[in-house]
């Protein structure tokens, strides 16, 4: 995804039709069992360290202040929401791997990137009224691991009973599991559950290209949206191994030592959607084909050389701040059951870090 056409293939993406959605009927019990399911996770991470984490990506790696540039000249279907017209924003942004355990960074599982963008304009989505952000979670696939909000929860209730378990035969299993997906790979496949289990490859952080993975509402169509690393510095980071060397956080020193010596710039892309069969909603595992509609760059991110990870940022960013994609406009709404079982999770999540932590959760202006 790094590379676009030289020329862009004309689409015509679709207009969401509310009946793009579909609610079962007991998709509310099944958003309660979940968020209770994550604040088991929450209530066991607090009583062994004393200190409130995330409920998924607790870990974070690269704690960032930058900026947004949204480009001039988009085509009318690509100047949407956030997006509609040009300019300069401020940004934060976060990079974390998926465990809600604060895990050594030998347990290799997949990264994420929430990017929190200030000082938006439009019609807020339900619970963000009065607030000038707009936040995108993502996550360095394609597509999520689950296909429904049963199937994530079944997956989610395993995982939570490992939650402080076992560290050293995770390190164990999570070496085991890298190895037979190198093998998947080299045969040219990939496996989003070995990945997810452990078997992530070891490579550094900063150079993954991350998507929303699920879709979101852009304007009157719907989309995924992606950041993809493109300033040089960042690039020749991509597949590159990290050496970690016994570090548990060794992560977040690599991510550290680039910062104090570079900055960074990715572009921000979106995946229009064509084809309701080919790019669905509701089967949020479903990879959406490149050459049906291409990712198109709207914007710029862009950040300084800076101090990735210091006490300051820690309380103002990683304990100070919710990154949800309920956060937004309504031109972006979540779409999907995975994306509306985990609005209440989000919620659930800052109110507990919030009270337990002492540390107000704020949304900047």
């Amino acid at each position: 995804m790094n590379n676009q056409p030289d020329t862009p293939v004309a689409i015509m993406p679709l207009r969401f039709q509310p009946s793009f959605e579909q609610i079962p009927d007991d998709e509310a019990e099944t958003s309660r069992e979940l968020a209770e399911t994550l604040r088991q996770i929450m209530e066991t991470t607090f009583k062994d360290n004393g200190h409130a984490n995330r409920s998924v990506h607790s870990k974070g790696h690269g704690l960032l202040r930058g900026q947004v540039t949204i480009l001039e000249g988009l085509p009318a279907e690509m100047a949407q929401g956030a997006f509609a017209k040009p300019g300069t924003l401020p940004a934060y942004l976060r990079f974390s791997t998926n465990p809600g355990d604060v895990l050594d960074d030998k347990v290799s599982t997949p990264r994420g990137l929430a990017l929190k963008i200030v000082g938006v304009e439009g019609s807020r989505l339900p619970g963000s009224e009065g607030q000038v952000t707009q936040d995108f979670v993502t996550e360095n696939a394609k597509a999520f691991t689950s296909a429904t909000p049963k199937a994530f929860l079944k997956t989610l209730k395993m995982l939570a009973k490992t939650t402080d378990k076992a560290p050293g035969m995770k390190k164990a299993l999570s070496a085991a599991l890298r190895g037979v997906e190198s093998l998947v790979e080299s045969v040219g496949g990939e496996s989003a559950t070995l990945k997810s289990l452990g078997g992530h490859p070891q490579t550094h952080i900063l150079g993954e290209t991350f998507t929303t993975v699920v879709p979101i509402l852009y304007g009157p169509y719907y989309a995924k949206l992606a950041i993809v690393p493109v300033s040089p510095s960042l690039t020749e980071l991509t597949d590159l191994k990290v050496e970690l060397k016994g570090d548990p956080d060794g992560l977040r020193h690599a991510v550290e030592a680039f910062f104090r010596q570079n900055g960074g710039i990715w572009e921000l892309r979106v995946q229009l959607a064509t084809d309701i069969e080919k790019m669905p909603i509701e089967d949020a595992s479903v990879k959406w084909s490149e050459a049906l509609s291409p990712y198109v760059t709207v914007a710029r991110v862009e950040v300084e050389p800076q101090a990735a990870w210091d006490d300051e940022k820690v309380r103002d960013i990683d304990d100070g701040m919710a990154f949800s994609p309920w956060h937004g406009l309504a031109a972006h709404r979540p779409l999907g059951g995975i994306m509306r079982v985990r609005r209440p999770s989000y919620e659930m999540s800052a109110q507990f870090r919030a009270t337990h932590n002492g540390c107000p959760i704020h949304e900047p202006r």
